[in-house]
């Protein structure tokens, strides 16, 4: 029995009842661009049945032509928003749709044409160019197309609408002084610049009718110089409930945004407060919080307190459609938790749907469908407890083999356990914590401290054997890597103590500024060292700026394109357009290389063996993950 007593309670917003507080908001995840698909339906499908309360459709643009999202622009849309409302209602979840215009956050390079905004303030990211300003004329038109959309969503059976007026979009551009310029009815005031938002709510209102709820999702801080605070926010919500908004969700920030607000650095709730702010300025519109909720037990403390009233979770919905039914069967130890990995981002960013690092079934529920049980049961046994070892386990047992896992250390999890070990980065743990939990449930033989030999192996006689044994320290040739002052990045972030004070890093890929910010919080003045022109070369857009804006913080010196020549025992000995430097340091790290760990494949050449993840080429999370499941999938 859950013990979960306020996340589990039903609230009815106008004629809805949700029948519990969980709500995944709209979440660009690009398995469809304008038209619903397959793939589409088979997505939002999967949360509904994963029993999450609402569920959010979108972004879904109000005018033609934005490319982005599911459009709602043209009753031809109705048809297919209907297959997906169709789909969420096969389960006790309610649908929702996020009504979207983005005004100069438009991405121009792919419609090809001007963006509109309040005031033409060139936006630093997406559009290219200053936007047109919009005339009176031309608001009135979008309003109408807002309220046009609201229609469409109520006719395909959406049971309720959300207006977005967060993120740095054509709402809340017309909200911030930062970017509303205007001097006529839509500028100048607090009250002027909501305007654009309050007619919107009520051109939704006039066509939805009374009962039907509206949402809207805002920030509780624009997060951007010159942009609302908190005290400012709490005047729009008290605007736009008077004008008739039901709800709200209340998340942080813009795009462009200098602060972190979704990354692993993000303390979990960190965000919560503003919620807390909108709904002490509300009369009675329930609120929910957002950002890095990732655990049930938080989620049920942010309600319990009061503090809100729902609980939006994204993300950890993307990575566990089943979080909210765990919750329903007392079971949060099952949730595979999201770590904030920003890998879903990542692929975004390359214009790809959403691939989550742990979860390889993600946007892909169409195309895989259920797992199967296999035809044979076969024995498998998979070498290495890292995270694509242990999906392969997982996956595996459900196929109803019998699977045995042999971990050499203590712990299963691989290298995250020692990425855990950095500042902000503790997150990673939680990948072993959640395969402890599922793999004993389903029944694998885990066997800790047990390493895999010919002998072993051989007693164990395996069907199929599933190799992640993960990756070992390539030793670079550079001269007196052998020295007694010598570490490799493993060894720091495994906790061996770092003699003296200054620490030279040689890498400056991730691995590299990992271990800079592991030594630098230990208080050592690092030095890092990098043969490219940049740092950070393999860690993705959606971490990359928040791990250089730490380096920075904390005071890490760096050098690019240093070439090294020789370590000496009195630090680094490099080249950096052809002239010689000496990196003076007590302690040198090398944080370059890995190679995969072969040492036993040639041994097990009688056997059928499936290499995985670092052990056949070091790499990210997300492949070792997607490897392990599609490996086990297909014995």
């Amino acid at each position: 029995m859950s013990s979960f007593k306020h996340l589990l309670e039903p609230i009815t917003i106008k004629s809805m009842t949700l029948p519990n507080r969980i709500i995944m908001p709209a979440l660009t995840v690009n398995v469809a661009m304008g038209e619903v698909n397959d793939a589409a339906v088979a997505y939002y499908e999967r949360r509904a049945r994963g029993g999450a309360g609402l569920v959010t459709v979108g972004i879904s643009p109000v005018v033609a032509g934005m490319v982005m999202g599911l459009d709602i622009s043209d009753d031809r849309f109705v048809p297919g928003h209907k297959r997906v409302v169709d789909a969420i209602h096969r389960y006790d979840t309610k649908a929702s749709i996020q009504l979207w215009h983005p005004g100069r956050y438009e991405m121009t390079f792919l419609t090809g044409r001007q963006a509109v905004s309040a005031s033409d303030v060139e936006p630093p990211i997406f559009s290219k160019g200053k936007p047109h300003a919009l005339t009176v004329e031309e608001v009135k038109e979008i309003v109408t197309a807002f309220g046009e959309a609201a229609r469409r969503s109520k006719e395909a059976g959406y049971d309720c609408v959300e207006l977005i007026a967060s993120a740095g979009y054509l709402i809340s551009q017309f909200m911030s002084p930062a970017t509303n310029l205007r001097t006529d009815q839509y500028g100048g005031s607090l009250e002027n610049r909501a305007r654009f938002g309050t007619e919107i709510v009520e051109a939704v209102r006039s066509r939805v009718g009374d009962d039907y709820p509206i949402f809207v999702r805002m920030v509780g801080d624009d997060l951007i110089p010159g942009g609302n605070r908190l005290d400012d926010m709490k005047q729009f919500a008290r605007i736009w409930e008077a004008a008739g908004a039901d709800a709200f969700n209340v998340t942080a920030g813009w795009h462009e945004s200098k602060e972190p607000m979704i990354t692993m650095n993000v303390p979990r709730g960190g965000f919560v407060w503003m919620a807390e702010g909108i709904k002490s300025a509300l009369d009675h519109a329930p609120v929910a919080a957002s950002n890095r909720i990732n655990s049930a037990e938080l989620a049920e403390e942010i309600l319990a307190s009061g503090k809100a009233d729902m609980v939006s979770m994204a993300r950890p919905l993307v990575c566990d459609p089943d979080l909210p039914n765990r919750i329903k069967q007392g079971r949060p130890d099952l949730i595979r938790r999201c770590i904030a990995c920003m890998n879903c981002m990542d692929s975004l960013f390359e214009g790809k749907p959403v691939a989550c690092a742990i979860n390889a079934e993600a946007c892909r529920e169409a195309a895989l469908g259920e797992i199967q049980k296999a035809d044979q049961k076969k024995r498998v046994l998979v070498i290495g407890g890292g995270p694509g070892g242990c999906e392969a386990a997982r996956v595996a047992a459900l196929r109803g083999h019998d699977v045995v896992l042999m971990e050499k250390t203590g712990k299963l999890g691989g290298q995250l356990n020692l990425a855990a070990q950095t500042p902000n980065f503790g997150e990673f743990a939680l990948v072993g914590e959640y395969f402890g939990a599922m793999l004993k449930e389903l029944g694998v033989d885990v066997r800790l401290n047990s390493e895999a030999t010919v002998d072993t192996v051989g007693a164990i006689k395996p069907d199929v054997v599933i190799y992640g044994a993960g990756a070992v320290p390539a030793d670079p040739p550079i001269k007196g890597i052998d020295g007694p002052n010598v570490m490799h990045a493993w060894q720091v972030m495994a906790g061996e103590p770092v003699a003296g004070n200054k620490v030279a890093v040689i890498g400056g890929g991730g691995t590299g500024c990992d271990v800079c910010m592991h030594l630098a919080h230990d208080g050592k003045a690092v030095t890092q060292l990098e043969m490219l022109d940049k740092m950070g070369h393999n860690i993705g857009p959606g971490t990359k700026w928040v791990v250089m804006k730490t380096l920075g913080e904390l005071g890490i010196q760096q050098t690019n394109r240093f070439k090294v020549k020789e370590i000496t025992g009195k630090g680094v000995v490099g080249e950096v357009e052809g002239k010689e430097q000496l990196i003076e340091a007590d302690t040198v790290v090398v944080a370059i290389g890995s190679r995969p760990n072969t040492d036993l494949l040639e041994s097990l050449s009688g056997y059928e063996v499936i290499p995985i993840g670092d052990a056949r080429q070091p790499r990210k999370i997300v492949f070792a993950v997607h490897e392990g499941y599609e490996a086990a999938r297909n014995v």
